[in-house]
């Protein structure tokens, strides 16, 4: 928060560490191909050669993949060929729907723009017809008030107040009192699942989500961020989700 004085400030691997405690079990891909048509015409050319490796486009980096649901998988690449880069892929067997997220780390920092920057891309994979509404921005997350808890000692509470911008506050962990009104993203994939992004301007790191509200009310991520001595660092997280509650705006409607 903005009383928060500079020096009690948490860095990006000091609250990081251990959020990844509730997550999901990772699911080995291995075997799959798949190639993913984004929407800005680029393909993205996928071989899972193992349980950690995979090929995107013939350059080897590592991956790690999540089954959300049956039919949809969250796939990280934090990508080693690439310093400061990261790739998320998420995708349905069912509907043949994708997105993506490219996260980079900019070189410099500049006042008033977070450091690290994401691009977002609706995509259709080849295994098949794609079927239903194509993953785009939503407005469905706004006025919505949700707790995080993603291990015993991290506990958050998020506000969606517009379609750019939500709350955080800590309310157990390391960074507990701290809070900012923060950069974010959030686009629908399907029925109750969200993407939900966020780029911190007092830290370098920025987050990928895909938010189940349906019927699971689990959440799987990633970050992406400088630590504080400076290295870029690729971070896996998850946990549960626990709906407080929704406001509805009555008159003016926020961006």
């Amino acid at each position: 928060m903005p009383g928060t004085p500079e020096e009690q400030w948490r860095t990006y691997d000091e609250f990081a560490a251990g959020i990844a405690t509730y997550r999901l079990p990772d699911a080995d891909l291995s075997g799959r191909e798949l190639t993913v048509a984004l929407d800005d015409g680029t393909t993205l050319a996928l071989r899972f050669d193992d349980a950690e490796t995979a090929t995107c486009n013939g350059i080897k980096d590592p991956y790690d993949a999540v089954a959300v649901r049956e039919d949809v998988f969250f796939v990280n690449f934090p990508r080693t060929s690439v310093e400061g880069e990261a790739l998320t892929v998420v995708f349905s067997t069912t509907t043949h729907r994708a997105l993506a997220v490219r996260s980079v780390i900019g070189a410099e920092d500049v006042e008033g723009v977070p450091r690290v920057s994401q691009t977002f891309f609706s995509a259709t994979t080849d295994a098949g017809p794609p079927s239903g509404e194509a993953p785009g921005p939503s407005r469905d997350l706004i006025g919505k008030r949700n707790l995080y808890r993603y291990s015993p000692d991290h506990l958050y509470e998020h506000v969606y107040v517009s379609s750019q911008r939500y709350a955080w506050q800590c309310l157990e962990g390391v960074q507990r009192g701290h809070g900012d009104m923060d950069l974010s993203t959030v686009w629908k994939f399907s029925d109750g699942l969200y993407l939900f992004c966020f780029r911190e301007f007092r830290i370098a790191v920025a987050s990928v989500w895909l938010h189940d509200l349906g019927y699971g009310l689990r959440t799987t991520g990633v970050f992406l961020g400088l630590t504080g001595d400076g290295r870029s660092e690729h971070s896996r997280a998850g946990g549960h989700i626990y709906p407080l509650g929704t406001v509805a705006y009555p008159d003016a409607q926020p961006v």
